[in-house]
């Protein structure tokens, strides 16, 4: 097979489970459940080369910005260009939006060329969760929390997220604090916590406490995008298990606000 005969081809749901043996060939945690939570937010394209996916790129559109995601090229089919021309494709499907995305090592210099820039380290952190006691008042919140929590997510990512946290809030769990909020789902291996967003530190310290409180024994996942949370998060069983570097392109002014996000709800969706 050579560059020549592949074909780039909008993603469909037909493409899922060629995908998922992509995302496990890179060695990736993804369920078909995952992508499918990806896919509700995203446009996307494959790959096709003897009559299946050898290639897959995504683009959620989330309000102004645009994450590109889910970036994978066949083992067997690195070094010719695909990962150039799958990720032409995607941001094409931005739309002129601003575009973000956690780059891997591999891929980093790909996107430097593309015009993306470094913002920052994503660092992921899982493992089996310890129990601790957050020190400020952790409490359950429901969907009908929904369209206050997004608005706060909003103010702290510029993405419009929320049909995407009502879709989690009705399978997760929603944990409110005065000052901040944070989601629990099912992901990969086991469960995952994010967004965590927060006015303070010491929220999304008790927010992060008590996801790990309530999952104690159990596999849990967090993507941190502020490093202060990092101690807290190994404290609370949760190792260093790589990240990626956070990219933007073509950036846009946000206005200030308290709000800040201090964990992802993937790498993939921001």
């Amino acid at each position: 097979m050579t560059s020549d005969t592949i074909t780039i081809a909008p993603f469909d749901t037909a493409h899922v489970p060629d995908a998922l043996g992509l995302s496990r060939q890179a060695g990736w945690p993804h369920r078909a459940e995952d992508w499918g939570l990806t896919l509700s937010t995203s446009r996307g394209v494959v790959a096709l080369g003897g009559g299946r996916v050898v290639g897959t790129a995504l683009c959620s559109l989330l309000g102004d910005v645009a994450t590109l995601n889910m970036i994978i090229v066949d083992e067997a089919m690195r070094g010719r260009g695909l990962g150039r021309r799958l990720m032409d494709a995607a941001m094409a499907l931005a739309e002129g939006r601003e575009m973000r995305l956690v780059a891997t090592t591999g891929g980093l210099p790909l996107y430097e060329k593309l015009g993306f820039r470094s913002v920052g380290r994503i660092h992921q952190h899982q493992g089996l969760a310890k129990g601790g006691l957050p020190d400020l008042p952790v409490r359950d919140g429901t969907v009908d929390d929904v369209p206050q929590l997004a608005a706060m997510d909003e103010a702290a990512s510029g993405l419009q997220r929320a049909l995407l946290l009502r879709r989690i809030a009705e399978g997760g769990e929603v944990l409110r604090a005065d000052r901040g909020f944070a989601l629990i789902r099912s992901f990969g291996r086991g469960d995952v916590v994010g967004p965590i967003v927060a006015e303070d530190a010491d929220t999304a310290r008790a927010l992060l406490t008590e996801a790990a409180r309530r999952r104690e024994g159990g596999f849990l996942r967090v993507d941190l995008r502020d490093p202060a949370l990092v101690p807290l998060a190994e404290e609370l069983g949760l190792a260093a298990a790589g990240g990626g570097t956070a990219m933007v392109k073509d950036a846009r002014s946000t206005p200030a606000t308290l709000a800040k996000t201090y964990a992802l709800v993937s790498q993939a969706l921001g």
